[in-house]
């Protein structure tokens, strides 16, 4: 069983956009990532989402409307709702929650698509 230290595991990141795996449980993984800057709008078929954002602000843009989230707080996007996170901040780390199965794209294939996660 591991500690896992949350800055120390953000602070192996060095670029934005792409999630790392620091743990699973149930099938799920545990990811860190940093943001900067505004995302895709895309949404997920299957898989929820959780966004737990431990440093800076993030918007999750939505078609109904903006959630602003700060340092500990988080949001569940469930699936099949179309978003678009928003770093609000120069930098937001976030904790992501999400089913192994997850593209941080969702349905959308594009240069900021990462099929294989690191783990760190």
């Amino acid at each position: 069983m591991e500690v896992v230290k949350l800055r120390e595991k953000l602070r192996r990141v060095q670029e934005y956009w792409s999630p790392k795996i620091v743990g699973e449980l149930n099938e799920t993984y545990v990811k860190v990532v940093k943001l900067r800057g505004e995302f895709v709008w895309h949404h997920h078929e299957r898989e929820d989402e959780l966004f737990l954002v431990v440093e800076g602000r993030l918007r999750m843009q939505l078609r109904d409307g903006n959630r602003d989230l700060g340092p500990g707080e988080f949001v569940i996007v469930p699936r099949g709702v179309e978003h678009c996170p928003l770093a609000l901040t120069d930098e937001v780390h976030v904790v992501l929650f999400e089913p192994k199965t997850t593209l941080n794209t969702g349905n959308v294939v594009n240069e900021r698509t990462v099929r294989n996660l690191d783990r760190i």
